[in-house]
């Protein structure tokens, strides 16, 4: 058997015995080389027999970008009948962004896939990453890196929305081992005329002479991950809206990388925002801790409040717009909050605001200022919205829809501070 062969074979054969218990096991298939060598590789091995346990579906998204797409997604079930692996189609429906227009498809097929693993009952969806995905990423984040952080590239597993694992198990295999593989089975795949269309920044970067083929630091972000989670954890603490930093910790989050990564993703969670702030208000942010003045500098839409008894985090009582709840339904507040409607009506859901100032009079300072974005909930009629017509669950927005395995110690540490649950660990572990 070729070499080429072998590392592929090796690859899946390792992957699927890393599951230690029964398994079902949702592919996500495009119909390209890569994923179809995941599904031909994965079914091959399964047919064995050395698997039990393990049972196999799938799933394509079409996302309704091009003519044909819906064709190409028919052509990928007839493949899955053929290994008589259950087969659904999602599609993206609806008006398309004008900008951005990748980023947006990427964020719509993870959810899509999420929704389609549970609709099956799959305990994790299978990607078909392959280093050169790696290698490609590696290079567009070290343009746009700001300090690092990103330069880990791809994890090989990925919480999505907080429910259900996307593993990649060809992250380590080259996509030129997965078409010899196929090539000598006789399989063909479909080629997507996106992959040759220079408007999208990945195709640049491919196209380049060389792309950064170097090691990719992972072990160096969770060895962050895990120094952030315990600073925070040791320092760190909720009440009444804010969040707060001991003094003593100001020495490390000033010093140190990882102190700083957990000051910064606790400023993301309280502002509601999915990243950390951007490298000029970071260093804005870092002067002005390091002038140890007792003052706020607000940014991220956070306001970071210096006192004497500790730096003060919280969400600025500014641009927090009111939400519609329709009845028995769920939807996301400010970034914040989970609200899920349990009643027959419609519910509003706003900051507190002024009525901060009569209802908790006891309060002063950072933690009154905090109170004031906290949220009111009011029928639209203006009647009070019972507690158990509805409830509220604290959002970590950094990692909610989306979670690298090696920034789970830091998401944990988070969810600690909430008074949360830790996030569940990949099925494989």
């Amino acid at each position: 058997m070729a070499r080429t062969d072998t590392s592929v074979v090796e690859a899946t054969g390792r992957f699927l015995e890393s599951f230690k218990r029964p398994a079902r096991l949702l592919i996500a298939i495009s119909g390209g080389s890569d994923s179809t060598g995941l599904l031909v590789a994965l079914a091959t091995l399964c047919a064995t027999g050395r698997y039990p346990g393990i049972t196999l579906c799938a799933c394509t998204i079409d996302h309704a970008l091009r003519p044909g797409s819906a064709e190409e997604a028919k052509a990928v079930a007839a493949l899955c009948a053929r290994f008589g692996i259950c087969h659904t189609i999602r599609r993206w429906d609806g008006d398309k962004p004008a900008t951005a227009l990748q980023a947006a498809a990427r964020a719509r097929r993870y959810e899509l896939l999420a929704e389609a693993a549970v609709a099956a009952g799959a305990d994790a969806i299978l990607s078909a990453h392959t280093r050169d995905d790696q290698n490609e990423t590696v290079a567009m984040r070290a343009e746009r890196s700001t300090g690092g952080v990103g330069l880990s590239g791809m994890a090989d597993a990925v919480l999505l929305q907080g429910s259900v694992w996307l593993l990649r198990p060809f992250l380590a295999v080259g996509r030129a081992s997965v078409r010899a593989f196929l090539s000598e089975r006789g399989e063909t795949w479909l080629e997507d005329p996106s992959n040759a269309n220079i408007r999208f920044e990945r195709v640049r970067i491919r196209q380049r002479a060389s792309v950064n083929k170097q090691g990719h630091g992972v072990g160096d972000r969770l060895a962050l991950s895990k120094e952030a989670a315990d600073f925070l954890i040791r320092n760190a603490r909720m009440e009444n809206g804010a969040f707060t930093l001991v003094p003593t910790a100001m020495d490390a989050v000033l010093a140190g990388a990882a102190a700083w990564r957990g000051l910064l993703m606790l400023g993301a969670t309280a502002g509601g925002r999915v990243h950390a702030l951007e490298t000029t208000s970071a260093e804005r942010l870092h002067l002005f801790l390091a002038s140890g003045t007792l003052s706020r500098l607000t940014a991220g839409r956070v306001v970071f409040d210096r006192r004497r008894e500790g730096l003060f985090l919280y969400r600025e009582c500014r641009g927090i717009e009111r939400l519609v709840v329709p009845a028995r339904e769920v939807a996301v507040w400010d970034g914040r909050y989970r609200v899920t409607n349990g009643s027959s009506r419609p519910i509003v859901i706003g900051a507190l605001g002024t009525h901060a100032d009569t209802d908790a009079l006891e309060l002063r300072g950072p933690v009154l200022r905090a109170r004031k974005a906290m949220p009111c909930l009011k029928f639209e009629d203006g009647a009070a919205v019972s507690g158990d017509a509805v409830s509220l669950d604290a959002i970590i927005a950094p990692y909610a829809r989306f979670l690298p395995r090696f920034d789970l110690p830091l998401a944990d540490a988070l969810a600690h501070i909430l008074g949360k649950p830790a996030f569940s660990s990949p099925p494989n572990e």
